[in-house]
């Protein structure tokens, strides 16, 4: 599984962990990636996009279903007598 950002292409990057006395490890930091579903061109796709494009709204998640959609009233809410 590649560890790539489908929108900004952001992926594993590489270096070294530095402690107090200098000494250097190699190590990686990993980008926050999260599977979303959504609708592009009329299918259904599965992405993997980091959280900073999914906050970013540069896609929108697909919604399974309705659930229970409330009727507004066009004047506005009821008073209270």
């Amino acid at each position: 599984m590649s560890r790539i950002c489908d929108i900004c292409g952001k992926h594993t990057v590489t270096g070294n962990s530095v402690s107090h006395a200098k000494n250097r490890t190699r190590r990686t930091w990993k980008p926050n990636l999260v599977k979303v579903k959504t609708e592009i061109g009329g299918s259904t796709i599965t992405l993997k996009i980091c959280t900073r494009c999914l906050k970013s709204d540069f896609i929108t998640k697909k919604v399974r279903g309705v659930r229970s959609a409330r009727v507004e009233n066009p004047q506005g809410p009821a008073e209270k007598q």
